[in-house]
């Protein structure tokens, strides 16, 4: 080789080589792009926004030419669109974001909870009560999210049974009988026990009980709970009642009579009787099937010992765990605690030193 040949010729550099390589691997890339497209050629591809923006970024870089090339998945029109987009969300006043799904499901809450409690709240009721509590919702996602929880809208909405009560609570209290079985010369007798409760504080009267409440002891129960001094409830002007057939006549008139309304439960409507049914629960569970009786004074004193623990020991969900009566609470002295019933109930508290 000629000295003139040998300087002709010169070796590729390391920026040619470089390019060779990348041109390698991109068309590497394309072919292999167009052999996942033809094996998902039946199906319809799904892009999320993300990786939109991330094509149409990286085709605004390449050209019409080269996109006309290299593009398998989707077209340069698609990717030019998409671009497009891009620069008109650029320029365009960002809207609100949607709230974070911990968000929304809290508002949704508040929304069923302020419907159901405000039978009369419209959608824009609703929709200023969220604003005070700083969520700005429209008036659509309101009426969306109630129709979904079945509720209907104000005009056709019906007050609720807790409503009613809630909003009436000083005003009303609840009769009603439970059974216990005693233990008497006769064998197994069964006592009825009538009592009455304040809704709005709690406070249970045992009315009387009685194996044979007939007609002559309704009314001297009724004329007990009308008495002008001590009778109960006092400042009580609706006495809910269900059907049961012990309510006889004279006892409603009597109770009437003392400017006392009656308002006689609808069959099978447990949400009226869930006060005094809570009771009953409570008394049978904690004390009464817990205990064998024997004669009718044995269970006057059961009763009359676990109305005293409901009343000045025992702690109240609906009334925020408070108690009915009783001394405040200490956070002085000694843990003690208190028995009844020989240590069927029991109150724990501070004894001051």
């Amino acid at each position: 080789m000629t000295t003139s040949a040998f300087n002709s010729f010169s070796l590729p550099s390391h920026e040619d080589w470089g390019n060779r390589e990348q041109a390698k691997v991109i068309d590497y890339l394309v072919d292999e792009n167009r052999v996942l497209k033809e094996q998902l050629e039946r199906r319809r591809l799904r892009l999320g926004d993300d990786q939109r923006h991330r094509l149409a970024a990286r085709g605004e870089a390449l050209g019409r030419k080269l996109q006309d090339q290299i593009a398998t998945i989707v077209t340069p029109d698609t990717i030019l669109r998409w671009q497009h987009r891009l620069i008109a969300a650029k320029w365009t006043c960002p809207s609100k974001r949607w709230a974070a799904p911990g968000i929304m499901k809290e508002i949704r809450s508040l929304i069923v909870r302020m419907a159901t409690n405000n039978p009369s709240w419209g959608y824009c009721r609703i929709q200023a009560a969220l604003k005070h509590v700083g969520h700005s919702v429209a008036r659509s996602t309101i009426a969306k999210t109630l129709k979904e929880h079945g509720i209907k809208s104000s005009p056709k909405r019906p007050t609720s049974w807790r409503s009613f009560i809630k909003s009436h609570a000083d005003l009303i209290a609840r009769a009603d009988f439970f059974t216990t079985e005693v233990w008497t010369a006769r064998g197994l007798v069964t006592h009825d026990t009538l009592f009455v409760i304040d809704i709005a504080t709690r406070v249970v009267h045992i009315a009387g009980t009685t194996t044979n409440p007939d007609s002559p002891f309704m009314a001297q129960v009724a004329r007990n709970l009308s008495d002008c001094v001590a009778g109960f409830p006092q400042g009580k002007r609706l006495l809910i009642l269900d059907r049961d057939g012990k309510f006889t006549t004279e006892f409603k008139r009597i109770l009437e009579d003392a400017a006392v309304r009656m308002l006689l439960t609808p069959y099978q409507a447990p949400n009226m009787n869930a006060f005094a049914e809570r009771w009953i629960r409570s008394i049978k569970a904690e004390c009464l099937r817990k205990m064998i009786l024997f004669g009718s004074s044995s269970l006057e004193r059961v009763i009359r010992n676990y109305v005293d623990h409901y009343h000045e020991e025992r702690s109240h969900q609906g009334l925020g765990n408070e108690l009915i009566r009783g001394d405040a609470v200490s956070k002085v002295g000694d843990v003690k605690v208190s028995q009844r019933l020989g240590g069927l109930l029991q109150y724990y508290h501070r004894h001051a030193a």
